[in-house]
């Protein structure tokens, strides 16, 4: 078993290319988008050119999520999540009873936010207050943390299974 922690997201073959093709394409752009910066500065006075810094503004945030793309996909395991896990891992469905309440139950996503568009699974971060109380642990454990309200809070693991999908 791998710790996904230090190794990235397990991520479908379907999500690894849309965001792969989401790379290419801002890639693609960015001489159109340093084309359009200079047609801005070639407009003036850049002290009052609001344009040219609505582009440059808009070009910080492409290369920013371009940043963000190379090093996720980078660290991304693409395929099918492990089956044998004995814990709860980065694409484990996990579901929860809250405060020893079997009726109070959540069924979830443990991952990234990039596959949230491929589920209409909750997704949670294993960097979340939940995301990591329960990284780790089985089914049948109950884990208490304190939620970003300060609440405490107790779950049961009443479930694991790799996600399919």
């Amino acid at each position: 078993m791998t710790d996904n922690s230090s190794t990235g997201a397990w991520l479908s073959q379907e999500a690894y290319d849309r965001l792969k093709a989401e790379l290419d394409e801002h890639i693609a752009n960015r001489p159109a988008m340093a084309a359009e910066i200079n047609a801005r500065r070639e407009e003036g006075d850049l002290r009052e050119n609001g344009g040219y810094h609505a582009a440059k503004d808009e070009q910080g945030k492409i290369e920013s999520r371009i940043r963000y793309l190379e090093d996720f996909l980078r660290k991304a395991q693409v395929g099918e999540a492990p089956v044998d896990v004995k814990g709860v891992t980065p694409g484990s469905v996990v579901t929860i009873a809250f405060d020893d309440d079997p009726e109070d139950t959540e069924t979830f996503l443990l991952g990234s936010r990039e596959i949230s568009a491929t589920t209409d699974l909750t997704v949670y971060s294993p960097e979340s207050a939940l995301g990591a109380a329960i990284l780790g642990h089985a089914e049948g454990d109950t884990v208490t943390y304190t939620a970003p309200s300060g609440a405490e809070l107790k779950v049961k693991v009443l479930k694991l299974e790799p996600f399919e999908g």
